[in-house]
């Protein structure tokens, strides 16, 4: 038994008429030679009547050596080991289901070589008393890794190896299936010109705040008045637009009791780490700017006080 080796699926050949991915390792007269890829590198064949529905003027067009192709079983002779595969039965429909089970398998065999690797037990054996078992009880293993962070009871189902691949495996799937937060951000102006200006701002700004729990926390943030920066984070990008939207609607409703507008430059939407740099970048050199300017250093202070009280 390899250690890091082995099909993704228990059975040992695939289903006639089930779609597989497969990497095309050579083409000759007869069609093109390929591995199974979820089948631990078989052997198959597609032939050159099964590449395409139109007349081939050229294969290379088709079908390229080193290329991953979802394809449909024709044949299987288990005795003989050889297994017929058409590209040109597949629709683009095929297509999308093929590959997003054969993303998540390919998954599920990362976490599993890996496993293997630290605890030195063959891979097949982790297939036999988690991988398959799962893949039986809930649809696809993947879908079980990732219920197992937020209820344990799905380990009820397997009987590992032993406690070291139990432990290195509940280990590693929390680091790396564990849903990451995403960051969402909206940019408002808000302005009052009245007479308790500033104190207007400071109360409609803490308004966007009042409403945090654990779950959400909405953060104000001041660029260089009268821009400012709400952010969240939550696990669920809608929600986060969800809640920013609210702490928006809230702001403008304050700030327009006492006069005073408030402007969205940029709507609620999840950010990236390059987009959080350019707003810091923005942020220092507003900053810069402030301390430049002789004559201001009152106004600066007590604005920036809007966001830290």
């Amino acid at each position: 038994m390899s250690l890091t080796n082995c099909r993704f699926y228990e059975e040992k050949y695939p289903e006639v008429e089930s779609f597989v991915m497969v990497n095309v390792k050579q083409i000759a007269e007869m069609g093109a030679y390929v591995k199974l890829l979820e089948y631990d590198n078989i052997d198959g064949m597609i032939l050159l009547s099964e590449l395409s529905r139109r007349r081939i003027r050229s294969i290379q067009k088709l079908i390229r050596v080193g290329r991953n192709e979802v394809v449909v079983v024709l044949r299987v002779d288990k005795e003989k080991g050889y297994i017929d595969l058409s590209k040109r039965r597949v629709s683009p429909e095929d297509v999308i289901k093929c590959e997003e089970r054969y993303n998540k398998s390919k998954m599920v065999h990362s976490i599993m070589r890996h496993v293997a690797e630290k605890t030195l037990t063959p891979i097949e054996d982790l297939y036999k008393h988690v991988g398959w078992p799962l893949n039986k009880k809930y649809g696809h293993s993947i879908d079980a890794f990732k219920l197992s962070i937020t209820n344990p009871e799905v380990w009820n189902e397997v009987t590992f190896p032993n406690e070291a691949v139990k432990l290195e495996l509940q280990s590693y799937i929390g680091k790396r299936l564990t849903p990451q937060p995403t960051k969402v951000r909206a940019d408002i102006e808000v302005t009052c010109f009245g007479y308790e200006g500033i104190d207007a701002i400071k109360h409609a700004l803490r308004t966007a705040e009042a409403k945090n729990t654990e779950e959400t926390q909405v953060k104000v943030r001041l660029v260089s008045p009268p821009l400012y920066v709400l952010t969240s984070q939550c696990l669920d990008k809608s929600v986060g637009i969800s809640v920013l939207e609210q702490a928006i609607e809230e702001v403008t409703a304050n700030i327009r009791k006492a006069g005073g507008d408030c402007k969205v430059k940029m709507a609620p939407k999840a950010v990236t780490e390059s987009d959080d740099a350019e707003l810091q970048a923005l942020m220092e050199k507003r900053e810069r700017e402030n301390q430049q300017v002789s004559g201001d250093e009152d106004d600066s202070e007590s604005d920036e006080g809007v966001v830290g009280e």
